[in-house]
């Protein structure tokens, strides 16, 4: 008997890790700037939270079918990028001649496979695009016209570009050029709001995907940093996934997405440190507004961003439920969720 109870010891502790036991993830945000309570009719802020909720159990319920991360990244964005209520697809801002162009990429961490475009008028969501790009050519980045005769070919849905106008985003744009306002200036911080997605699958893989409308009143044809690999957008694993939002031209400068990763890989940090490292750290002290979401290898969320709010939502392997969050200081209910914000 003794020597049995031994013989099952020995195969309990050598049991391989299943694929059942691996640890699934989604996290998404939906942008940060100057996020205020007062900012936020109560009408408003239940319909942010309940959107953002919406594309996490999007996403996680691919996950939990034991679908892929780019999958579950894709779902969420796409729901994202057809509310009006954020930066991205539907309710895009206006750039100076009064139309709307919109950038996005997405990434494997399996492979480093990516995908993006950037200015495209009249895709209906822009993510799928950049994910047509990854899977169906031997490019990473198409831009302008070709990017949509691109998304045409593919079959991907069109629209005209006044699908994308809203009401909100008029009036922001009248009141930049009222404003002389050239682009997303410091004292315009607060319409930030490009979104953004992060996974684990159950394979262990993660994926990474971001999409947005860019700055108010944008001219001169500006591309930001989310259709930017390494800037906006990057996974590699076991390291990380992560999105970023922000003022997009230090996020390029300082390859924030890339730059995260790397500390982990090479640094040996954890992946909430590399993030504040960067977020907190290294664009603050340049002025660089902004943050990201970030997942690793090991389901662990994290959050850091340095203004005082940003749109963000998560579910992790034991979340019975999705969770969002909008200000800084809230904090997510489960010890895995970690955070970073402005001080």
């Amino acid at each position: 008997m003794r020597h049995l109870m031994i013989v099952l010891s020995l195969m309990i502790c050598t049991v391989p890790y299943t694929k059942a036991q691996r640890p699934i993830a989604i996290a998404i945000h939906g942008g940060a700037g100057t996020i205020e309570k007062k900012q936020l009719s109560a009408a408003k802020e239940k319909a942010i939270r309940a959107t953002l909720k919406k594309a996490v159990d999007a996403g996680y319920r691919i996950l939990q079918n034991k679908g892929s991360a780019i999958d579950a990244v894709s779902a969420a964005i796409v729901i994202l990028e057809d509310s009006p209520l954020f930066n991205a697809g539907r309710g895009a801002v206006y750039a100076a001649d009064g139309t709307h162009t919109l950038d996005a990429s997405i990434m494997s961490g399996a492979d480093l496979s990516a995908g993006a475009v950037a200015g495209v008028t009249t895709v209906k969501n822009p993510i799928l695009a950049a994910r047509a790009v990854m899977t169906h050519s031997p490019h990473v980045l198409l831009a302008g016209k070709g990017a949509d005769d691109f998304a045409r070919h593919m079959g991907l849905p069109m629209v005209d570009n006044h699908y994308f106008d809203t009401d909100f985003r008029h009036q922001q744009w009248l009141n930049a050029m009222r404003k002389q306002k050239l682009g997303l200036s410091r004292a315009i911080r607060d319409k930030v709001g490009t979104v953004g997605a992060v996974a684990l699958d159950a394979n262990g893989h993660l994926a990474a995907a971001t999409s947005t409308g860019g700055m108010t009143n944008k001219a001169w044809g500006r591309v930001g940093d989310s259709p930017i690999i390494g800037a906006g957008t990057y996974a590699q694993d076991p390291f990380c996934a992560i999105s970023a939002t922000g003022h997009g031209e230090y996020f390029i400068r300082y390859a924030v997405a890339y730059d995260i990763c790397a500390r982990v890989k090479y640094q040996g940090k954890t992946l909430q440190h590399a993030a504040d490292d960067v977020i907190q750290d290294t664009l603050r002290k340049v002025g660089g507004d902004g943050g990201i979401i970030g997942l690793d290898a090991s389901g662990n969320i994290v959050f850091s961003f340095n203004t005082p709010g940003m749109y963000r939502g998560w579910r992790g392997t034991n979340d019975s439920n999705a969770h969002a969050a909008i200000y800084a200081g809230e904090r997510g209910p489960r010890n895995t969720i970690k955070e970073r914000t402005h001080d």
